[in-house]
Parts: structure tokens; sequence; C-alpha cells
């Protein structure tokens, strides 16, 4: 992309984690970005970055804080999806409300950006959606089953609208991480912990794994270098996979290669299932 330097980026979710060290990463590179949180009092501070309150969870807030950022903006080169959150709990047993919640932020909220992001993206001398999504799209984690769905359906969301726009100047790119080291599990709905016996245990091992991963995962910097990388690239790969080289490379290999039953057991004997 030319001019990356110059760019005006809306990125949600940059009160922490990714969101966090991408808005910190741009903008030392000369970005102007427009972070939004829930929680306005928790964006950071730091030259060339302006803070949007947004509640992903509510269509007006999302067209209110789109609004604001693209007036003060006067236009964005760059929308990047990154807020999330999970529920950790067996699938029959979260209650419906949070299944919605789980997709209302993780996909319908993305999906009304994009709605309102596009038709001035496309305006743009070469504009770029990235979407960061999770490889628990792909290799679905046990007691997060609304999580890993939402994700999985952003993901496919992310390569329809690629093809949409196949020869316009917005790029698309859907960005998925592996474990990465945040402060994400602290923020992770927990639902059913209460169960005794066999099933509490079979949580317990899944959640005991997660934390393992995520305490040993590569930190969120990471991403936000390929983040930036994505932007600098004139014809960037429509999926680009991040973390630690088990899970960004042997395991989409094993994907690709191995049938379904074989990945099954896999997942299982890693969460101890």
């Amino acid at each position: 992309m030319a001019d990356e330097s110059q760019m005006k980026v809306l990125l949600t979710g940059a009160s922490s984690g990714i969101g966090l060290e991408t808005a910190r990463l741009l903008t030392a590179r000369g970005c102007e970005v427009w972070g939004t949180s829930r929680d306005a009092s928790r964006l950071p501070q730091f030259p060339r970055f302006h803070g949007v309150q947004m509640d992903l969870a509510r269509d007006d807030s999302i067209r209110r804080g789109f609004a604001q950022a693209f007036e003060e903006a006067r236009g964005f080169d760059v929308l990047i999806n990154n807020a999330g959150s999970a529920v950790f709990g067996p699938a029959t047993a979260v209650p419906a409300e949070l299944e919605r919640e789980q997709f209302q932020l993780l996909v319908h909220g993305p999906m009304e950006l994009i709605r309102l992001a596009v038709p001035h993206l496309c305006q743009r001398p070469r504009g770029a959606i990235i979407n960061i999504t999770s490889l628990a799209g792909t290799f679905p984690i046990p007691f997060m089953a609304a999580y890993s769905a939402a994700k999985a359906a952003l993901s496919i969301f992310s390569q329809c609208l690629r093809l949409e726009l196949a020869g316009a100047s917005v790029r698309v790119v859907d960005v998925r991480p592996g474990d990465i080291n945040t402060p994400f599990g602290g923020s992770v709905k927990r639902v059913g912990a209460e169960a005794a016996g066999p099933d509490r245990a079979r949580q317990d091992a899944v959640w005991e794994t997660q934390l393992r991963e995520m305490a040993a995962a590569p930190p969120p910097q990471r991403v936000a270098e390929v983040v930036w990388r994505i932007l600098q690239d004139e014809d960037p790969p429509p999926v680009v996979v991040v973390g630690g080289f088990a899970q960004a490379r042997l395991a989409p290999l094993a994907a690709r290669l191995l049938p379904a039953r074989w990945m099954e057991r896999a997942l299982r004997r890693f969460y101890r299932l």
C-alpha cells in the first residue's frame, strides 16, 4: 500500500491486548488511529491516537461512533475489526442471550462497520479491511463453541467480501491469531463452573490448557507487526495465520492433510478430553 505512514485507521478494541499494541505500533510509524472501546476511559493516550466510545453490542452506538470518527478523520483508509470477548462453558448450558452477544460482538458488529465503511473505502486510492478472527474458527475450542462459531463466521464473511470486492481498491484480509499472550483470558465469562464430577473435571482440563498455552504464547506485538506488513503489501494474501510455530505452521498444514477424524482425536488429546 502506498503512503502507509500517512494512513487513517479505524480500529476496534483498542484498549488492551492486540488492539492496544496495534494502535501503539501504527501511531509510532506515522498513522493516525481512531481506536474504539465500550469504555472510553480505558483507551490510551499517545500522539496520533484518537479515542472513540463505541459499544459493538449496540448498532446505534456503532453508527454514532463511526460517524464521529469519520467526521474527525475526514475519511479512513483502513478498518481493523479486532474487538472481542468470549464465553466459556458447555454449549448446551450457555444462555441464548450470551450466544447472541457473542455473535453481535464478533460478527454482526464488524459487519455493520464494514457496511458503513466500504462505500468510503472504495473511494480511497488504496483501502483495506483487516478482520482479526482466530484459529479457533478452524480448530474448535471445546466449551467455547459460540466463540469458535462466531470467528468461523467472520472468516467466511471475509472471504466472501474479498470475492465481491475483487477489482476494487479495497483489500480484505483475514488475520487468524492462534494463542497470544494477552489479558484476554481474564475477560472470559465462565458459565457452568458450578458443575461437579466428571463434567467439571473436563471443563477444568480445557480451561487449564487454555491458560497454559496463552501464558507461553507470543506477545500481541507479533500480531501488530503482521498488520503493519499487510498494510505495506500491495497485494496481501487473503488469510494470514499468526502465532507460535506449532499453531501458525504445523496445525494449518495438518488440517489440510489429515482426515477430520484424526484431527478430532488430536484436539481431544490436546485438551485432555
